[in-house]
């Protein structure tokens, strides 16, 4: 009896041990050194049960209140085969009344686009593939890519570089292709303007000095309805195709379509004019075989002038236009 009592107490002790083990933390403070010393974010709890308005400890996003990490001493993810996630990878998802395919695979996938970054607010909270984020760590949101995948992210204005790990969702805002963990943003100088022109490359965890050619470019995430008038996959390719020869400073320019036929594209840009748009043009531009014509209004000024045309566009009824970057 004696035995089963003393049993019972250890029992005890060790389920208070628990539950005093799943106080969320209240501070986010830079690591002193090592990433060795980041914060155990594993004792937060998930969370997820709770709407967004209610789950995190602050409304407005934010970095460290420390000075600026030392990314020189945190290394960088190394690309390895691992099984998906039990979380985050349902074939097909919504959000924010948009809906979204998953891809397939990561193999081949290279995308240019605008990167933004997210830290201190959502530190330690579960990310859509049950792990606890670090903004110390080399992690990105991606909307379809598997979970998890690895990637080369460049920043196109400095071509910096940094190889992430993609475990969680994201970011829901028109014109964003990735969202960066704050040691991401920092690495690469997306942080702290908030935002920065990119390309995400895939990185094959079999083989990951493989550099894939542009022509293999995988079908960019795409938010259903509407689809292009062209395949999925060669109209998400017309976005990231890179002009040969060209070089300098990365262009922006919002795409609102990509067509295999020529009147189909002579339409949609005289209706983008009589709408009153400017400097709408047609590029035409072979990939895979195949000859894509894609309506564009650009080059724009900056994020910030992209992001305004595009809510203009979306109210005229043209549908939401993509972001393409070219160099």
């Amino acid at each position: 009896m004696k035995r089963l009592r003393a049993l019972a107490c250890l029992g005890l002790c060790v389920l208070l041990a628990a539950c005093a083990s799943h106080k969320p933390r209240r501070t986010a403070s830079a690591p002193s050194t090592a990433p060795a010393n980041r914060h155990n974010t594993s004792r937060l709890p998930p969370d997820t049960a709770r709407p967004q308005s209610e789950r995190y400890r602050q409304n407005d996003d934010n970095g460290p209140a420390a000075p600026p990490i030392d990314v020189s001493k945190i290394p960088e993810p190394v690309p390895k085969v691992e099984p998906r996630s039990r979380y985050g990878n349902k074939e097909t998802y919504s959000v924010l009344g948009r809906t979204y395919d998953l891809l397939p695979s990561a193999a081949g996938y290279v995308e240019r686009g605008i990167a933004s970054w997210y830290g201190n607010k959502f530190h330690g909270y579960m990310t859509s593939s049950f792990e606890p984020y670090d903004m110390y760590a080399f992690t990105a949101a991606h909307k379809t890519l598997p979970l998890p995948s690895y990637a080369r992210v460049t920043n196109l204005d400095n071509g910096k570089s940094v190889i992430v790990r993609i475990n969680d969702r994201g970011p829901f805002h028109d014109n964003r292709i990735v969202d960066l963990s704050y040691a991401a943003a920092v690495k690469i100088g997306v942080w702290p303007s908030g935002t920065g022109l990119v390309e995400v490359r895939a990185i094959d965890p079999a083989h990951p000095d493989a550099r894939p050619p542009d022509s293999r470019t995988a079908a960019a995430p795409v938010a259903r309805p509407p689809r292009p008038a062209a395949s999925a996959r060669i109209a998400a390719a017309a976005l990231v195709a890179a002009a040969p020869g060209k070089a300098g400073a990365p262009r922006i320019y919002l795409q609102l379509g990509a067509f295999g036929e020529r009147d189909n594209a002579e339409r949609a840009m005289a209706n983008a004019k009589r709408a009153g748009l400017a400097h709408v043009d047609i590029e035409s531009v072979a990939i895979g075989g195949h000859t894509v014509h894609r309506v564009r209004v650009g080059p724009l000024a900056d994020v910030g002038a992209a992001d305004a045309l595009t809510a203009r566009i979306e109210h005229l009824g043209l549908g939401a236009p993509r972001v393409a970057i070219e160099r």
